[in-house]
């Protein structure tokens, strides 16, 4: 019995084969080691923000019932001078 690609497969094998050699000789000897670790947050920072944001969204509510209320206004005033 004869296998009929094997001469197309074995060349392509050893490419392969000299391509892991020359990529795994790169390699380099020591291990690259990369140490992540995070600031411990203290409570005075989670604390402020904290605040931060509960008055950026008071300060939004403040400006939205400002700004309704002033369109409120005009548009009363505009009914009344209309009606008159």
């Amino acid at each position: 019995m004869e296998f009929p690609g094997i001469v197309f497969f074995v060349p392509h094998v050893l490419a392969l084969h000299r391509l892991f050699v020359f990529i795994a000789g790169a390699q380099p000897a020591r291990p690259i080691i990369v140490d992540i670790t995070e600031r411990p947050k203290s409570e005075l920072s989670t604390l402020s923000q904290v605040l931060l944001g509960s008055l950026g969204l008071s300060g939004f509510l403040a400006l939205m019932a400002i700004t309704l209320g002033i369109a409120l206004g005009a548009l009363m005033f505009w009914i009344k001078r209309r009606s008159a």
